[in-house]
């Protein structure tokens, strides 16, 4: 099969049934961008994974807007655990931007879309398929798939590579498909998210 025709959605979908004719549920280490992206995610998969998510984003500058978006995270996990099936659990990453700095060089100029996106994609993914490695999770992912302005083919890539280096399942997904971002728009107006106008990193900003 084409890689560019497989359905994540959909392999995602038939993952959560066989985990529920199993009577399973998996333990989930879920990278989040920010909370208005999360927002779906977690109401989505809360109600079969024991999620935990790992806010980890060395890319976000400045350190003040950093500091408001892990903020909001926390704010709406201590929200959501008073509606989802199953409690969620919040770990956050070192924000270390010369790490991100470093990954980002002789790339500065590139278009935001492009290469210099899929190394960050790769950064955080790795962090969170270590982590999910030492917390024996059965599966990691990201939330990055649910915008319309990243390329889920390459997420889902990029994070089935690291799985196999891991040695922790990725889980598919393409979080914009079934109304996603539509609803990620609904639920942070609910619960009044502070809703960034840029990706996070001083590159995304300029553009």
């Amino acid at each position: 099969m084409n890689q560019g025709a497989i359905n994540y959605q959909k392999e995602l979908e038939k993952l959560i049934e066989k985990n529920q004719k199993e009577n399973r549920v998996p333990a989930l280490f879920l990278h989040s961008c920010c909370a208005p992206c999360s927002s779906y995610c977690l109401e989505y998969l809360a109600e079969f994974f024991h999620i935990t998510l790992f806010y980890y984003n060395p890319n976000i500058s400045p350190k003040m807007e950093y500091e408001t978006r892990v903020e909001e995270q926390k704010r709406l996990v201590e929200a959501l655990n008073h509606k989802v099936t199953y409690p969620i659990e919040m770990v956050e990453g070192n924000y270390d931007p010369e790490r991100f700095y470093e990954m980002a060089k002789g790339k500065e100029d590139l278009p935001e879309g492009g290469e210099r996106c899929f190394e960050c994609y790769k950064l955080r993914l790795k962090e969170a398929g270590l982590y999910a490695k030492e917390g024996n999770f059965d599966y990691f992912t990201t939330t990055l798939s649910i915008s319309p302005l990243k390329n889920a083919q390459k997420l889902n890539e990029i994070g089935n590579k690291i799985a196999d280096e891991v040695d922790v399942a990725y889980l598919p997904s393409d979080f914009k498909k079934k109304n996603g971002y539509k609803r990620s728009t609904e639920l942070s107006k609910e619960y009044d998210l502070y809703r960034q106008n840029y990706c996070g990193c001083v590159y995304s900003k300029l553009d």
